[in-house]
């Protein structure tokens, strides 16, 4: 039987296991062309010469343990050559995070631009360890590493993954190895989205009934939307604040910056279930709004956390101040808790329906000279964005706060394509391009899926082959290309191990395309390093698709662009 194309380019591939498979792919490598290697053995000493250095040395050891079953000690001072020495250096990179990297006789030398630089140093480090089952080393207590020359940083500053814990809601224990995934692939910022139509997820204490109320809901529809029923089962859950206190420290050690996602105006059924008076029409049943092809459980009466996935006409009603003093009183505390510069808003999918028929939404607009709806909308995220400014904090909405003028300092994450992040960038606005098309994750990943997903198709070379710099904008305007991110949605999601299918391996792959320059990716050379990433999952107790090795997949033959 003759063997398809892609299996045999990785069965070719499988036999190099001992070539360095090092993902995203670092801007220089140099190998000596006589094999050698330095053994990491629980006698190796990790030697710190530089302060601010724990972190490294932290997740590394704890990287061992869980994987090697050893741990190693720390010195600040060398003693002979086997020795894994944590150092700065000034590296002039055009970002930050750069790092260089030696092997050699005399041990491993990490010399970071800064903390951060040295931690990415060590993720390096991490691929360079012999994976069980990829690598004919029989030994984990003694880790042959190849002598080799890295000199690396990355091409964007933003280098992002989202989760929505709104429509399932995720443990901390797994939001914590979710945020290791992100680190394990030198990527920076995790978007966390606490707030849905079907759950709220972030305790608020001046608003006790967002997560007593808000964060429940009586059931959830059966299969594909619209569905085949309704489970009957109450489902929901939420993060204390000391909970995500923990996380946020939890990140920031691996460098990783916390971006919380509240939203508004749409998107708000949840918060509206726990306090009616948000909505433009307080008296009016949920159940008015439930697509009446879907199953509802339970209670019907007054205002519910939605069942079934979707948007919806019951939104936030912008024409009550008492709306705004929700939202500020909620920023508050959300402030407290995350330190990032960027607070998202959302502003994403809010039908106009309710604020065209509400009576205080049309004073608003008349009293504030507004044209329409859209310009309503308008002045809800540019009231929010200038709250916010006066806290020190920036705001990051999706595409649609462009529609009836952009706020002054916003960020704009682009996902309904490329077309907003363009249009940001062109008013020198800064951009994050999040394009469905090549960066969402809850998209199928084969033609032959065997579990529910959203719909769409994007597979792994597609990832792989996309360029976040638009060729339409110019030298100076993809200047405010901060980077992109990919997006985890959940609506068909309920576990941790779904989530992680759906992100791997296709999180490799986004990781080389922000961090890697752009002339140095090759996809054949991805594909040929992908087995050995494969076990590396598989030594994380991590699920993935092996859609890459199934060959009814078009993975590896060319994709529309």
């Amino acid at each position: 039987m003759k063997m398809p194309a892609t299996i045999l380019a990785l069965a070719v591939a499988a036999q190099g296991f001992s070539q360095i498979s090092i993902i995203p792919q670092p801007v220089e490598i140099r190998q000596p062309k006589i094999a050698a290697h330095f053994t990491i053995t629980p006698a190796t000493q990790l030697v710190l010469e530089g302060s601010g250095l724990d972190n490294s040395v932290n997740f590394f050891n704890d990287y061992l343990q869980e994987c090697y079953h050893f741990r190693l000690k720390t010195t600040r001072a060398a003693r002979g050559k086997n020795v894994i020495v944590l150092n700065y250096e000034r590296l002039d990179k055009p970002v930050a995070g750069a790092y260089r990297m030696t092997v050699n006789g005399q041990g491993i030398q990490i010399a970071g631009d800064n903390e951060t630089g040295v931690f990415y140093g060590i993720q390096t480090l991490i691929q360079l360890l012999p994976v069980p089952g990829a690598d004919p080393n029989p030994d984990p207590r003694k880790l042959a590493i190849p002598y080799v020359s890295i000199l690396d940083y990355p091409r964007f500053a933003y280098r992002g993954l989202h989760l929505d814990v709104g429509r399932h809601f995720m443990p901390v224990s797994f939001v914590k190895k979710y945020i290791d995934y992100i680190a394990l692939h030198k990527m920076n910022y995790f978007q966390w989205h606490l707030t849905e139509d079907q759950g709220w997820r972030i305790e608020i204490k001046k608003y006790p009934r967002l997560t007593s109320v808000g964060a429940w809901r009586n059931g959830t529809i059966i299969g594909h939307f619209p569905g085949t029923g309704n489970d009957n089962t109450r489902d929901g859950g939420f993060y204390t604040q000391d909970e995500i206190r923990d996380v946020v420290r939890y990140a920031a050690e691996r460098y990783i910056t916390i971006i919380p996602e509240i939203e508004m105006p749409g998107h708000g059924s949840a918060a509206i279930a726990a306090y009616p008076y948000l909505s433009c029409f307080p008296e009016e049943p949920t159940i008015r709004y439930f697509p009446k092809k879907c199953t509802w459980s339970g209670d019907s009466t007054g205002k519910q956390v939605q069942q079934t996935w979707g948007v919806f006409s019951d939104v936030f009603c912008a024409g009550k101040e008492t709306t705004f003093q929700f939202m500020q009183d909620v920023m508050d505390e959300v402030m407290a808790l995350f330190p990032s510069k960027y607070i998202h808003i959302g502003g994403d999918e809010c039908p106009k329906s309710n604020w065209k028929r509400c009576p205080l939404c049309q004073q608003r607009i008349r009293e504030n000279g507004l044209k329409d709806e859209h310009e309503l909308q308008r002045y809800f995220i540019q009231r929010m964005e200038k709250y916010l400014n006066s806290k020190g904090r920036s705001i990051i909405g999706w595409d649609e706060i462009l529609e009836g003028g952009l706020a002054p300092n916003a960020t704009v994450m682009s996902w309904r394509g490329e077309k907003g992040g363009i249009e940001a960038a062109r008013q020198h606005h800064h951009v994050i391009m999040t394009p469905t098309t090549y960066v969402y994750f809850d998209y199928a990943q084969t033609k032959n899926e065997d579990s529910v997903v959203i719909g769409g198709y994007l597979p792994l070379d597609k990832v792989y082959n996309y360029e976040p710099l638009p060729a339409e904008l110019s030298a100076e305007e993809t200047g405010y290309i901060m980077g992109a991110q990919a997006n985890v949605w959940t609506e068909y999601m309920k576990y941790p191990s779904k989530v992680e299918y759906m992100i791997f391996p296709r999180l490799s792959a986004l990781s080389e395309v922000l961090w890697t320059p752009r002339e140095r990716k090759d996809w054949n050379d991805f594909q040929r390093r992908m087995p050995v990433q494969f076990k590396r999952y598989e030594l994380w107790k991590a699920s993935y698709s092996k859609a890459l090795l199934d060959p009814r997949s078009s993975i590896g033959k060319p994709t529309e662009q």
